[in-house]
């Protein structure tokens, strides 16, 4: 039996109708949420899959469903992009970005210089950026996925756009 399997037989049966509804209202957010920060679709994909099982697992303790995913998702990418930082000190890659020269044929120039500017912004000024302009989450909501302030979401949004703006030789 697969690890996927062996998951899902633990959660309840009530449970799956709930995860079942919530992914298929979601998932495809989620997923270029994760794209956005891991930088491939496959990975995206996976990290998301696997935010779902354990939610499903985890049903019966988990108050707010849709945060606890997101802030998953989240978590998880984080966590590849740290694996992804330690195989490159010993040398060993992983399929460039999505906003790669690779790739640029397929998404406009504007979009590409875009993503990279974002990509080199700290972690959360990027998550940030993430929810609100490409999740169009309220601030209220972005708080409560990175378990941080309104004030905080605030403040990290303007500065991100101030660093931003100044990456793209834009006035502020």
């Amino acid at each position: 039996m697969n690890r996927q399997a062996l998951i899902l037989e633990r959660g309840s049966p009530e449970s799956a109708g709930a995860v079942t509804a919530l992914y298929r209202e979601h998932a495809p957010g989620l997923i270029r949420l994760g794209m956005l920060m891991v930088g491939d679709q496959a990975t995206a994909e996976d990290v998301v899959h696997d935010a779902f099982l354990e939610l499903h697992r985890r049903w019966s303790s988990i108050r707010d469903p849709v945060t606890y995913t997101r802030s998953a998702v989240l978590n998880r990418c984080r966590s590849v992009l740290r694996r992804r930082a330690v195989a490159r000190r010993f040398g060993v890659g992983h399929p460039p970005p999505a906003w790669s020269a690779e790739s640029a044929v397929m998404v406009g120039e504007e979009r590409r210089t875009l993503l990279e500017a974002i990509a080199r912004l700290p972690r959360r000024q990027r998550e940030v950026l993430y929810l609100r302009f490409y999740a169009d989450l309220p601030e209220a909501e972005i708080a409560r996925t990175l378990g941080v302030s309104r004030g905080t979401v605030s403040s990290t949004t303007s500065r991100a756009l101030a660093a931003l703006g100044k990456t793209l030789g834009e006035q502020s």
